[in-house]
């Protein structure tokens, strides 16, 4: 569907780049990792990943490529002020970060209208870097400049790929001619017109939603009756804003990124944990091998009695070089830990095993649980015995304070906060009366 020929600008030309932050939705892709307890809402952008919210990760990330200033286009007072508790105004990370007005929910149509808004709002004229903050990113930022420049495109859309059977009813794919110019967006395609379209099936391109604007350009064409007419009825961004922009001629290109992390499910999610754990995301600068905090070495678990640092000197324990370990976590002789993220504070009983989970503060999992692709919310407890031992695998997600009860058997199970999840009952379903409110996110196939 795309083939690329690389374009150059002369010299090593390297405008100043502004990034907005797209920090709207309920999240209801991402349950039960967006949900604290009933009725309070965790916007995606301040999910907990290795220790530190997302968008902070993000914005060290792209502030690493040079990018200083930040512009926040939030919808909700939980996607707004759980984000402005992550990053301030940006001090902390030597960068400066500006909101979006809260008067300006009440106008929110979608990511492209809150993207216009920021825009137009904050007074930008350059070029601006537009992201979503449920998903990780690997990418050149100055060769994504390039492209975009030599390109003359009003918008560049980042790329990823990803095999047929995971974009077909899914994920929304496009057409460009060699020089990377989109010529037509197809929106969740069905797994008969990609066989039609690819070239290539196991890497079928996808919008990111991730951008490259013109910010000039575009307030000039916001400021069009047509665009305006459209921006009040609804204007996301993949839905949208990018097939108007093509179908009216302006130009919009493509450039494919070194890699996307979709953090917007339980599945995404634990999979970018590992692959960023394992050393698959550079930008993110984790130190290599097992991450174990001092207070953790030195704390002695109630059954040997033994410091960790002594465990693991007696071959007690095994943790895997894919691992990180939080503060004043107890850890019991027997345990094995690959690929894994425990938190602050959390109780690993003996002979317990995890693979690829994400284990949150306070977590309890015990003797001789077998935990795999699992994720366990804050000061949730799996209960197990060596006769009786709980298995969870299969991309389960246990919400906060989710009881697992001795012997149970999950698979693929999704529990909101608070609840027992013994496998006997059906995946949770969302709370009654909610409703997903206009999206801020960079995709219309995201929630």
């Amino acid at each position: 569907m795309v083939r690329m020929i690389h374009r150059t600008v002369p010299g090593d030309f390297m405008p100043s780049i502004s990034a907005i932050a797209l920090a709207g939705g309920r999240g209801l892709r991402a349950r039960p990792l967006t949900l604290e307890g009933s009725g309070h809402i965790r916007s995606k952008a301040a999910v907990p990943f290795l220790g530190r919210p997302l968008v902070e990760w993000l914005v060290a990330a792209f502030r690493d490529q040079g990018v200083t200033s930040f512009h926040v286009a939030a919808n909700g007072r939980e996607n707004r002020y759980q984000v402005k508790e992550a990053l301030g105004y940006g001090e902390r990370l030597g960068v400066s970060v500006r909101y979006s007005r809260p008067r300006t929910d009440r106008h929110n149509t979608g990511s492209g209208q809150a993207t216009l808004g920021v825009i137009e709002e904050h007074g930008l004229r350059g070029h601006a870097l537009v992201f979503p903050t449920d998903s990780l990113f690997e990418l050149d930022l100055a060769g994504l400049v390039r492209d975009h420049l030599a390109s003359g495109a009003v918008v560049t859309v980042g790329l990823a790929h990803r095999p047929a059977a995971e974009v077909a009813g899914t994920y929304g794919t496009l057409i460009a001619d060699g020089a990377g110019r989109i010529e037509r967006f197809i929106e969740k395609p069905s797994m008969r017109t990609i066989e039609a379209l690819a070239a290539d099936p196991d890497r079928v391109p996808i919008n990111a939603g991730l951008y490259l604007v013109d910010c000039a350009r575009l307030r000039r064409l916001a400021a069009t009756d047509e665009l305006a007419a459209l921006a009040r009825r609804g204007l996301d961004w993949g839905g949208d804003l990018l097939p108007w922009l093509v179908s009216r001629g302006h130009p919009v290109s493509c450039s494919p990124l070194d890699k996307v992390g979709d953090l917007g499910n339980p599945r995404g999610y634990l999979l970018t944990m590992a692959e960023a754990l394992a050393g698959g995301y550079p930008s993110l600068r984790l130190p290599r091998g097992p991450v174990i905090h001092p207070a953790s070495l030195a704390r002695r678990d109630e059954v040997s009695g033994l410091t960790l640092a002594e465990k693991l000197a007696a071959g007690l324990v095994h943790i895997g070089p894919g691992a990180w370990i939080g503060r004043d976590v107890e850890i019991g002789p027997g345990v094995v830990l690959r690929d894994s993220y425990v938190g602050d504070e959390a109780d690993l009983h003996p002979w317990c095993r995890l693979e690829r989970v994400a284990c949150m503060d306070g977590a309890i999992i015990g003797p001789g649980a077998r935990l795999s692709d699992a994720y366990v919310g804050v000061m949730a407890r799996v209960e197990s015995s060596p006769e009786r031992p709980a298995v969870v695998s299969g991309f389960t997600a246990l919400g906060h304070e989710v009881r697992v009860p001795e012997g149970s058997r999950l698979s693929g199970v999704i529990a909101f906060p608070g609840q027992t999840a013994d496998g006997t009952r059906p995946a949770a379903a969302g709370s009654a009366g909610e409703r997903q409110s206009p999206t801020s996110s960079g995709s219309s196939t995201r929630s």
